[in-house]
């Protein structure tokens, strides 16, 4: 190595000043090193739809069967080439927006592309993101697909975020049961969130956003009304989606034998989580809340981004009733359509959506739902689930088309850009399978949980469970929700089948077709 002294006296020969500090993990990053993949040809939704996706049937649902086939179909329509201009490791589905690849998009894309992981690996899309992580740790949210570059310099406070990847890679690890994967994208989540604590973090510990880091661009959260600044608040979804990616980093760590490595995330959210429900949560509203520079809270801005606490299980248990009864308020976020990304009674609510200032955004409704199954609140789940799926089904009756999001306080029509899957598919694809018909899946556990509500029937052919299995599920109409559902279940593996209704529950072992 050069002697300091002599490159102070021959600045010449300095080609750069180093400016990252250095992260073991991203060190053991494989896919800056992996060669790019090209698929080849590229799966045609024909084909597809006729001996690979899941094929569900709803009588008397015909347009939401449509409508499945059209988010399915569109994004066949999206898929793009990895090559030399972009530099990414494999060929990809698009985000929809503006020609480039976005982090978050992507990670929703994903969270109903595994349903059609069989046609095309909708999971590798976030492989490009992982193959341009700094040393550091750091990855830029934005990336254009024609050359690869990013969208925003590394220390930009508008340049990463939302840290949601540890939510697609664990539940499709739940999903799939890929060990392999799991082990390939632990040290990049590992570094992505010591990055974030490291660069969005104030002296506390707390963390801070921006309106596009946090993907909700124009919520009345700073105010300026600034969305490229922090303005220096403390975010309450940066946070909770903070808790959440530690939770996650850690229960990797555990499947890899891995845990001792991350004690860091477990420290921290043992110091965030207690903090949080210090600072962030407002006694007079019962909701969490941005804080702002002088430590006062925005009480008067109720965002949707706030409920990503329940995911992170960020409530304790005696907030857990008063905090998601915001969700059932009319007056704030039971709207005709839910649920607006702002409070109804929040100043600058928009009743037309105005994109975050109340529009209805299938990624974060499907955050909420999955969040409040997770804590218990199956019902409510499923109320929001069934009313946001009818008045999606509604618009695409309507307008023949997809939207981006829609409209709170009006029914039919489309908001933002049509035929957009782009992550809208997550409502007739994720929310469908999830919510409506109430097939949770586990392949870790070798179990599929199935919420059976209403009574009428329906079925799915094909639906995946683990790498290889496939299932045919059927249940039969009944006259009654109390009445014992009557289901089939048959496929190429064993698996346990809990049914779930409101006269009772049963535990089905269904054993393999496959001799």
């Amino acid at each position: 190595m050069r002697n300091p002294l002599y490159l102070r006296n021959n600045p010449s020969e300095i080609r750069y000043v180093n400016t990252y500090v250095e992260n073991r993990f991203a060190e053991e990053n494989v896919f800056v090193r992996k060669p790019r993949r090209n698929i080849e040809p590229w799966p045609k939704f024909e084909d597809a739809k006729r001996d690979l996706l899941p094929l569900p049937t709803w009588p008397g649902h015909e347009s939401a069967i449509e409508c499945y086939w059209r988010c399915w179909e569109i994004a066949f329509q999206n898929f793009r080439p990895a090559d030399e201009q972009n530099t990414f490791v494999t060929d990809y589905s698009s985000t929809m927006y503006d020609g480039c690849l976005y982090m978050w998009d992507t990670v929703f894309i994903a969270l109903f592309g595994r349903y059609g992981d069989r046609a095309w690996k909708f999971q590798n899309t976030l492989d490009n993101f992982y193959c341009k992580q700094h040393p550091d740790g750091g990855m830029c949210r934005q990336f254009r697909e024609n050359n690869g570059s990013e969208c925003y310099s590394r220390f930009d406070p508008a340049g990463s975020g939302p840290n949601v990847l540890g939510f697609a890679e664990w539940e499709y690890f739940r999903a799939f049961g890929d060990r392999e994967r799991l082990a390939e994208v632990f040290p990049v989540l590992v570094s992505y969130g010591q990055w974030h604590r490291r660069y969005r973090t104030w002296p506390n510990g707390s963390y801070w956003g921006t309106g596009l880091a946090s993907g909700m661009d124009n919520q009345p959260r700073s105010p300026e009304g600034e969305i490229i600044d922090h303005a220096h608040l403390t975010w309450v979804d940066t946070n909770m989606q903070a808790v959440l990616a530690n939770r996650i980093v850690l229960d990797i760590a555990t499947v890899l034998d891995r845990r001792e490595e991350v004690q860091d995330f477990a420290d921290e959210n043992a110091v965030l989580v207690p903090w949080i429900n210090e600072y962030l949560w407002d006694e007079s509203s019962g909701f969490y809340h941005d804080l702002r520079r002088d430590q006062t809270r925005l009480t008067e801005v109720k965002t949707i981004g706030a409920f990503w606490a329940l995911l992170a299980d960020a409530v304790p248990a005696e907030r857990l009733p008063r905090f998601v009864q915001h969700l059932d308020n009319v007056a704030e976020f039971k709207r005709p359509h839910r649920i607006p990304s702002l409070s109804a009674d929040t100043p600058g609510y928009d009743p037309d959506g105005g994109l975050w200032l109340g529009g209805v955004w299938p990624p974060t409704n499907y955050m909420v739902m999955r969040g409040l199954a997770a804590r218990g609140y199956e019902d409510l789940a499923y109320e929001i689930a069934k009313n946001h799926h009818d008045n999606m089904v509604a618009s695409f009756d309507e307008t023949g088309s997809v939207w981006e999001h829609h409209a709170p306080d009006k029914e039919g029509g489309g908001r933002g850009r049509k035929d957009f899957v782009g992550w809208t598919g997550i409502t007739p694809i994720a929310v469908l399978f999830e919510f409506i018909f109430g097939l949770r899946p586990d392949f870790t556990q070798n179990r599929l949980t199935w919420h059976i509500r209403g009574i009428e029937g329906f079925g799915v052919e094909r639906y995946p469970f683990g790498a290889g299995g496939l299932l045919n599920l059927k249940l039969e109409a009944r006259a009654s929700v109390l009445d014992k559902p009557v289901v089939s279940i048959t496929g190429d593996l064993a698996v346990d089948v809990e049914l779930i209704w409101a006269g009772g529950s049963e535990l089905i072992e269904v054993q393999s077709r496959v001799k």
